[in-house]
């Protein structure tokens, strides 16, 4: 996935975290889950950013697991 098709699924999955947050009887579980997946694309976005700054190969970057991402200290 290239960066533009990654920055468009990140848009996608903040749009339904958004309407998920609006909804009163949202599945806290569907919510979670989705901050998980978006905390992996922007994990995947930073690194093809930084592999491309520093003339590497971008498409060589991977998706981390969810508990590599969610553990990271902001």
């Amino acid at each position: 996935m290239d960066d533009a098709a990654l920055l468009r699924h990140i848009t996608d999955l903040v749009a339904e975290e958004q309407e998920l947050v609006e909804t009163p009887d949202h599945d806290p579980a569907r919510l979670s889950r989705l901050e998980v997946t978006l905390d992996q694309c922007w994990d995947l976005l930073r690194q093809r950013r930084a592999r491309r700054e520093f003339g590497l190969d971008p498409d060589a970057a991977t998706e981390r697991g969810s508990a590599v991402v969610e553990g990271y200290q902001q």
